[in-house]
Protein backbone atom coordinates (compact mmCIF):
# COMPACT_ATOMS: atom_id res chain seq x y z
CA UNK A 1 0.00 0.00 0.00
CA UNK A 2 1.21 3.51 -0.77
CA UNK A 3 1.71 6.12 1.89
CA UNK A 4 2.32 9.85 2.07
CA UNK A 5 5.28 11.68 3.54
CA UNK A 6 4.67 14.76 5.70
CA UNK A 7 5.34 16.97 2.67
CA UNK A 8 2.87 14.90 0.66
CA UNK A 9 0.25 15.34 3.40
CA UNK A 10 0.82 19.10 3.41
CA UNK A 11 0.28 19.18 -0.33
CA UNK A 12 -2.82 17.04 0.06
CA UNK A 13 -4.21 19.55 2.57
CA UNK A 14 -3.50 22.43 0.19
CA UNK A 15 -5.23 20.51 -2.61
CA UNK A 16 -8.27 20.32 -0.35
CA UNK A 17 -8.39 24.04 0.38
CA UNK A 18 -6.43 24.08 3.65
CA UNK A 19 -3.59 26.59 3.55
CA UNK A 20 -0.51 25.15 5.24
CA UNK A 21 3.15 26.05 4.89
CA UNK A 22 6.38 26.60 6.78
CA UNK A 23 8.37 24.56 9.27
CA UNK A 24 6.19 25.55 12.25
CA UNK A 25 3.00 24.22 10.72
CA UNK A 26 4.85 21.20 9.38
CA UNK A 27 5.96 20.37 12.93
CA UNK A 28 2.43 20.94 14.22
CA UNK A 29 1.17 18.46 11.63
CA UNK A 30 3.82 15.97 12.74
CA UNK A 31 2.99 16.25 16.45
CA UNK A 32 -0.80 16.35 16.19
CA UNK A 33 -0.89 13.86 13.35
CA UNK A 34 -2.69 13.97 10.04
CA UNK A 35 -4.92 11.02 10.95
CA UNK A 36 -5.57 11.89 14.60
CA UNK A 37 -5.51 15.64 13.98
CA UNK A 38 -6.89 16.55 10.57
CA UNK A 39 -9.03 13.43 10.11
CA UNK A 40 -10.34 13.65 13.66
CA UNK A 41 -11.05 17.38 13.88
CA UNK A 42 -12.16 18.35 10.39
CA UNK A 43 -15.82 17.65 11.20
CA UNK A 44 -18.34 18.49 13.93
CA UNK A 45 -20.00 15.44 15.55
CA UNK A 46 -20.27 13.37 12.37
CA UNK A 47 -18.12 12.93 9.26
CA UNK A 48 -20.83 14.47 7.11
CA UNK A 49 -20.66 17.79 8.96
CA UNK A 50 -17.34 19.19 7.74
CA UNK A 51 -16.07 22.33 9.41
CA UNK A 52 -15.32 25.08 6.84
CA UNK A 53 -11.64 25.51 7.63
CA UNK A 54 -9.65 27.65 5.23
CA UNK A 55 -6.27 27.26 6.92
CA UNK A 56 -4.33 24.76 8.98
CA UNK A 57 -4.08 27.43 11.68
CA UNK A 58 -7.82 27.06 12.28
CA UNK A 59 -7.58 23.29 12.46
CA UNK A 60 -4.67 23.51 14.87
CA UNK A 61 -6.61 26.03 16.99
CA UNK A 62 -9.48 23.52 17.17
CA UNK A 63 -7.13 20.78 18.36
CA UNK A 64 -5.68 23.15 20.97
CA UNK A 65 -9.19 24.15 22.06
CA UNK A 66 -10.11 20.51 22.55
CA UNK A 67 -6.92 19.85 24.52
CA UNK A 68 -7.54 22.88 26.74
CA UNK A 69 -11.07 21.66 27.50
CA UNK A 70 -9.78 18.22 28.52
CA UNK A 71 -7.14 19.76 30.75
CA UNK A 72 -9.75 22.02 32.36
CA UNK A 73 -12.25 19.20 32.93
CA UNK A 74 -9.87 16.52 34.21
CA UNK A 75 -9.38 17.65 37.81
CA UNK A 76 -13.03 18.53 38.36
CA UNK A 77 -14.15 15.22 36.89
CA UNK A 78 -11.85 13.28 39.22
CA UNK A 79 -13.20 15.26 42.17
CA UNK A 80 -16.81 14.46 41.24
CA UNK A 81 -16.12 10.77 40.62
CA UNK A 82 -14.24 10.32 43.89
CA UNK A 83 -16.74 12.27 45.99
CA UNK A 84 -19.85 10.53 44.63
CA UNK A 85 -18.20 7.12 44.99
CA UNK A 86 -17.34 7.82 48.61
CA UNK A 87 -20.82 9.10 49.45
CA UNK A 88 -22.43 6.08 47.78
CA UNK A 89 -20.04 3.64 49.42
CA UNK A 90 -20.75 4.95 52.91
CA UNK A 91 -24.49 4.81 52.31
CA UNK A 92 -24.36 1.27 50.94
CA UNK A 93 -22.27 0.03 53.86
CA UNK A 94 -24.68 1.57 56.36
CA UNK A 95 -27.76 0.17 54.63
CA UNK A 96 -26.22 -3.29 54.25
CA UNK A 97 -24.75 -3.17 57.75
CA UNK A 98 -21.78 -4.99 56.30
CA UNK A 99 -18.73 -4.51 54.06
CA UNK A 100 -19.13 -8.00 52.59
CA UNK A 101 -19.88 -7.95 48.86
CA UNK A 102 -22.20 -10.95 49.20
CA UNK A 103 -24.14 -9.21 51.99
CA UNK A 104 -24.44 -6.07 49.87
CA UNK A 105 -25.76 -8.10 46.94
CA UNK A 106 -28.35 -9.75 49.19
CA UNK A 107 -29.42 -6.71 51.21
CA UNK A 108 -29.33 -3.57 49.05
CA UNK A 109 -29.38 -4.81 45.45
CA UNK A 110 -32.78 -5.20 43.82
CA UNK A 111 -33.74 -8.78 42.93
CA UNK A 112 -36.81 -10.87 42.21
CA UNK A 113 -37.72 -11.19 45.90
CA UNK A 114 -37.07 -7.65 47.15
CA UNK A 115 -38.27 -5.64 44.15
CA UNK A 116 -41.08 -3.08 44.59
CA UNK A 117 -44.54 -4.50 45.24
CA UNK A 118 -45.92 -2.97 42.04
CA UNK A 119 -43.37 -4.72 39.80
CA UNK A 120 -44.71 -7.13 37.23
CA UNK A 121 -43.28 -10.65 36.97
CA UNK A 122 -41.21 -9.54 33.97
CA UNK A 123 -39.81 -6.57 35.90
CA UNK A 124 -38.91 -8.87 38.80
CA UNK A 125 -37.13 -11.22 36.43
CA UNK A 126 -35.25 -8.29 34.90
CA UNK A 127 -34.19 -7.13 38.38
CA UNK A 128 -32.92 -10.61 39.18
CA UNK A 129 -30.99 -10.78 35.92
CA UNK A 130 -29.44 -7.37 36.62
CA UNK A 131 -28.33 -8.62 40.03
CA UNK A 132 -26.74 -11.71 38.47
CA UNK A 133 -25.05 -9.57 35.84
CA UNK A 134 -23.72 -7.27 38.56
CA UNK A 135 -22.41 -10.22 40.55
CA UNK A 136 -20.65 -11.60 37.46
CA UNK A 137 -19.20 -8.16 36.64
CA UNK A 138 -17.82 -7.74 40.15
CA UNK A 139 -16.19 -11.18 40.12
CA UNK A 140 -14.73 -10.55 36.67
CA UNK A 141 -13.24 -7.23 37.80
CA UNK A 142 -11.72 -8.85 40.88
CA UNK A 143 -10.29 -11.71 38.80
CA UNK A 144 -8.72 -9.29 36.32
CA UNK A 145 -7.27 -7.18 39.11
CA UNK A 146 -5.81 -10.27 40.77
CA UNK A 147 -4.35 -11.54 37.50
CA UNK A 148 -2.63 -8.17 37.02
CA UNK A 149 -1.24 -8.26 40.55
CA UNK A 150 -3.16 -5.22 41.75
CA UNK A 151 -2.04 -4.87 45.41
CA UNK A 152 -5.44 -3.44 46.41
CA UNK A 153 -6.92 -6.86 45.62
CA UNK A 154 -4.09 -9.40 45.98
CA UNK A 155 -3.66 -8.19 49.55
CA UNK A 156 -6.94 -9.85 50.50
CA UNK A 157 -6.73 -13.07 48.50
CA UNK A 158 -3.13 -13.76 49.52
CA UNK A 159 -3.70 -13.11 53.22
CA UNK A 160 -5.14 -16.12 55.10
CA UNK A 161 -6.62 -13.87 57.79
CA UNK A 162 -9.10 -12.34 55.33
CA UNK A 163 -12.20 -14.17 54.16
CA UNK A 164 -12.91 -12.03 51.11
CA UNK A 165 -12.52 -8.68 49.38
CA UNK A 166 -14.60 -5.98 51.10
CA UNK A 167 -16.84 -3.69 49.07
CA UNK A 168 -14.67 -0.67 49.77
CA UNK A 169 -11.68 -2.39 48.14
CA UNK A 170 -13.74 -3.17 45.03
CA UNK A 171 -14.68 0.52 44.86
CA UNK A 172 -10.97 1.28 44.49
CA UNK A 173 -10.74 -0.62 41.20
CA UNK A 174 -14.19 -0.14 39.65
CA UNK A 175 -14.61 1.93 36.52
CA UNK A 176 -17.10 4.77 36.36
CA UNK A 177 -19.26 2.62 34.10
CA UNK A 178 -19.20 -0.20 36.66
CA UNK A 179 -20.12 2.33 39.32
CA UNK A 180 -23.10 3.55 37.32
CA UNK A 181 -24.32 0.00 36.79
CA UNK A 182 -24.02 -0.83 40.49
CA UNK A 183 -26.04 2.27 41.34
CA UNK A 184 -28.71 1.27 38.83
CA UNK A 185 -29.06 -2.13 40.53
CA UNK A 186 -29.59 -0.80 44.05
CA UNK A 187 -33.02 -0.93 45.65
CA UNK A 188 -35.18 2.15 45.31
CA UNK A 189 -34.84 3.19 49.02
CA UNK A 190 -31.04 3.01 48.84
CA UNK A 191 -30.88 4.98 45.56
CA UNK A 192 -33.16 7.56 47.10
CA UNK A 193 -31.01 7.75 50.22
CA UNK A 194 -27.79 8.26 48.25
CA UNK A 195 -29.49 10.86 46.04
CA UNK A 196 -30.56 12.75 49.16
CA UNK A 197 -27.04 12.66 50.60
CA UNK A 198 -25.66 14.14 47.39
CA UNK A 199 -28.49 16.67 47.21
CA UNK A 200 -30.00 15.73 43.85
CA UNK A 201 -33.36 17.31 43.11
CA UNK A 202 -35.76 14.35 42.89
CA UNK A 203 -38.93 16.38 42.26
CA UNK A 204 -38.85 15.33 38.60
CA UNK A 205 -37.39 11.89 39.24
CA UNK A 206 -40.12 9.62 40.62
CA UNK A 207 -38.17 6.53 39.54
CA UNK A 208 -35.03 7.77 41.34
CA UNK A 209 -32.85 7.19 38.29
CA UNK A 210 -30.94 10.47 38.16
CA UNK A 211 -28.34 8.99 40.48
CA UNK A 212 -27.02 6.56 37.90
CA UNK A 213 -28.08 8.30 34.69
CA UNK A 214 -25.98 11.39 35.46
CA UNK A 215 -23.05 9.10 36.26
CA UNK A 216 -23.42 7.48 32.85
CA UNK A 217 -23.45 10.94 31.25
CA UNK A 218 -20.30 11.98 33.08
CA UNK A 219 -18.70 8.62 32.35
CA UNK A 220 -18.83 9.25 28.61
CA UNK A 221 -16.95 12.53 29.02
CA UNK A 222 -14.53 11.08 31.56
CA UNK A 223 -13.57 8.23 29.23
CA UNK A 224 -13.10 10.60 26.31
CA UNK A 225 -10.74 12.70 28.44
CA UNK A 226 -8.84 9.63 29.69
CA UNK A 227 -8.36 8.24 26.17
CA UNK A 228 -7.59 11.60 24.54
CA UNK A 229 -10.67 11.36 22.33
CA UNK A 230 -12.40 14.41 20.88
CA UNK A 231 -14.67 16.23 23.35
CA UNK A 232 -15.42 19.72 21.97
CA UNK A 233 -18.40 18.56 19.88
CA UNK A 234 -19.73 15.90 22.34
CA UNK A 235 -19.35 13.08 19.83
CA UNK A 236 -18.51 10.90 22.84
CA UNK A 237 -22.14 10.98 24.02
CA UNK A 238 -23.63 7.47 24.15
CA UNK A 239 -27.05 8.13 25.68
CA UNK A 240 -30.30 9.93 25.15
CA UNK A 241 -31.10 12.18 28.12
CA UNK A 242 -34.31 11.39 29.96
CA UNK A 243 -36.94 14.00 30.73
CA UNK A 244 -35.89 13.91 34.38
CA UNK A 245 -32.22 14.56 33.50
CA UNK A 246 -33.18 17.67 31.55
CA UNK A 247 -35.90 18.85 33.95
CA UNK A 248 -33.67 18.63 37.02
CA UNK A 249 -31.03 20.98 35.61
CA UNK A 250 -33.59 23.33 34.05
CA UNK A 251 -35.44 23.64 37.36
CA UNK A 252 -32.40 23.92 39.64
CA UNK A 253 -30.45 26.41 37.52
CA UNK A 254 -33.39 28.13 35.80
CA UNK A 255 -32.17 27.31 32.31
CA UNK A 256 -34.43 27.56 29.25
CA UNK A 257 -33.35 24.09 28.08
CA UNK A 258 -30.82 21.30 28.52
CA UNK A 259 -30.18 18.65 25.87
CA UNK A 260 -26.54 17.51 26.25
CA UNK A 261 -25.86 18.25 22.58
CA UNK A 262 -23.14 20.81 23.27
CA UNK A 263 -20.12 20.85 25.55
CA UNK A 264 -21.68 23.72 27.50
CA UNK A 265 -24.29 21.32 28.89
CA UNK A 266 -21.52 19.19 30.37
CA UNK A 267 -20.01 22.28 32.00
CA UNK A 268 -23.48 22.89 33.45
CA UNK A 269 -23.78 19.32 34.75
CA UNK A 270 -20.30 19.34 36.25
CA UNK A 271 -20.90 22.72 37.90
CA UNK A 272 -24.20 21.45 39.32
CA UNK A 273 -22.40 18.51 40.89
CA UNK A 274 -19.53 20.65 42.16
CA UNK A 275 -22.05 22.86 43.97
CA UNK A 276 -23.92 19.88 45.42
CA UNK A 277 -20.62 18.45 46.62
CA UNK A 278 -19.87 21.78 48.33
CA UNK A 279 -16.82 22.86 46.39
CA UNK A 280 -16.26 26.57 47.19
CA UNK A 281 -18.35 28.80 44.93
CA UNK A 282 -15.28 30.83 44.01
CA UNK A 283 -13.59 27.73 42.63
CA UNK A 284 -16.65 26.71 40.62
CA UNK A 285 -16.95 30.23 39.18
CA UNK A 286 -13.26 30.13 38.26
CA UNK A 287 -13.91 26.84 36.44
CA UNK A 288 -16.80 28.35 34.44
CA UNK A 289 -14.90 31.54 33.65
CA UNK A 290 -11.89 29.55 32.45
CA UNK A 291 -14.19 27.61 30.14
CA UNK A 292 -15.53 30.92 28.80
CA UNK A 293 -12.00 32.29 28.34
CA UNK A 294 -10.83 29.18 26.48
CA UNK A 295 -13.89 29.31 24.25
CA UNK A 296 -13.58 33.03 23.47
CA UNK A 297 -9.89 32.59 22.66
CA UNK A 298 -10.87 29.87 20.23
CA UNK A 299 -13.56 32.05 18.69
CA UNK A 300 -10.93 34.68 17.90
CA UNK A 301 -8.69 32.14 16.17
CA UNK A 302 -11.13 30.71 13.62
CA UNK A 303 -13.32 32.22 10.95
CA UNK A 304 -16.93 33.12 11.87
CA UNK A 305 -18.35 30.20 9.86
CA UNK A 306 -16.40 27.70 11.99
CA UNK A 307 -17.14 29.51 15.26
CA UNK A 308 -20.88 29.57 14.54
CA UNK A 309 -20.89 25.78 14.24
CA UNK A 310 -18.64 24.92 17.17
CA UNK A 311 -19.86 27.55 19.67
CA UNK A 312 -23.59 27.54 20.30
CA UNK A 313 -25.05 31.04 19.82
CA UNK A 314 -26.61 31.24 23.30
CA UNK A 315 -23.62 29.83 25.17
CA UNK A 316 -22.72 33.17 26.78
CA UNK A 317 -26.27 33.71 28.03
CA UNK A 318 -26.49 30.20 29.48
CA UNK A 319 -23.12 30.57 31.22
CA UNK A 320 -24.37 33.80 32.84
CA UNK A 321 -27.43 31.95 34.14
CA UNK A 322 -25.16 29.20 35.46
CA UNK A 323 -22.89 31.71 37.24
CA UNK A 324 -25.93 33.36 38.84
CA UNK A 325 -26.99 29.94 40.13
CA UNK A 326 -23.55 29.30 41.63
Amino acid sequence: MSYKTTNDLMQHLRDNGIAISGETQKQQLVTTGYYHGYKGYRFFKSAGARLPFSSYQELYATIQYDSALKALFYGKMMFIETAVKNIALQDILENAQSESISDVLDRVVCSYNNSPANFTVEQKKRAQQNKLNLQRSIQSSLANAYAKGNPKITHFYNNPTYSGVPLWAFFEIMTMGDFGYLLSCLTFPVRKDISARIGLDLSNDTSCELLFRYIYALKDLRNAIAHNAVVFDTRFRNFDPTKAMKACLRSAIQLPYVNFKTIGDYVILMSYYLKLLQMPNSEILKFIEEFEHITETYRSEVNPAVASIVIHPDLTKRMEILKNYI
